[in-house]
């Protein structure tokens, strides 16, 4: 009596056991192992969330083991990780990153401050309450900021929600919400920092006091002006 070999050292050959020389599976299985197993994340932060999304790529958690590559440009990334704040005046910015990625896209809101505007929500004027309002959000990662064993658990989560799509249905389960798309009316002023208080005679001259302390020559301007005064 021999035992089978479960896991042999040779080439395997063509045998009647099909199970060892054939797989069957259906394009959206392979699609779908082929796109969760090469996530490609854009290199994307704006406050201290990117810290621990960086501490994730570090040599304790490896997150490259997923095959997960960062990229520094939208173009060449299918999912933006918003690790940090956004701003009513990054968003338009934000919302052309993720229109320039290519489909299909995803998007892991990272920390408290990216969901609900965390503790920027009560008090400024300018956090975004919740980066959801701006592009369509499919995993959240709660914490202020969330352990780079957090951001793994997402990932883990992101891939078992690819792993169930359907290439058919995906126009359908697409989500669509783009509050952001709406054209705000808003009143258009005139920028405050123009440069043109650099060229304020009080600030090419410095003071009288500060220049007979320090023991500087006065400038030809501020003489002709002292002249004038006596």
């Amino acid at each position: 009596m021999t035992d089978t070999i479960i896991n042999p050292t040779e080439r395997p050959q063509v045998t009647q056991q099909l199970s060892e020389n054939i797989i069957l599976t259906t394009v959206d299985d392979l699609y779908n192992w082929a796109k969760m197993s090469s996530l490609y994340p854009l290199m994307f932060g704006t406050a201290c969330c990117f810290i621990e999304f960086m501490s994730a790529y570090a040599s304790r958690f490896d997150m490259e083991r997923f095959g997960m590559i960062p990229r520094t440009t939208p173009r060449q990334a299918d999912l933006i990780i918003t690790a940090g704040t956004v701003t009513m005046k990054y968003a338009p910015t934000l919302v052309r990153i993720y229109e320039q990625m290519a489909e299909p896209k995803y998007v892991m809101a990272m920390g408290a401050c990216t969901i609900t505007g965390g503790m920027f929500s009560v008090d400024s004027p300018t956090a975004v309450r919740g980066v959801d309002k701006l592009i369509p959000v499919d995993v959240y990662i709660p914490g202020c900021p969330p352990r780079p064993e957090a951001v793994i658990d997402g990932i883990i989560k992101l891939r078992k929600k690819i792993a169930n799509e359907s290439i058919q249905e995906r126009q359908v389960t697409q989500q669509t919400h783009r509050y952001h798309s709406i054209s705000h009316q808003m009143k258009v002023v005139s920028p405050i920092n123009d440069g043109q208080y650099l060229k304020i005679p009080q600030r090419e001259a410095p003071p009288k006091e500060l220049i007979e302390a320090v023991g500087l020559p006065l400038p030809l301007l501020q003489q002709e002006t002292i002249t004038e005064e006596v």
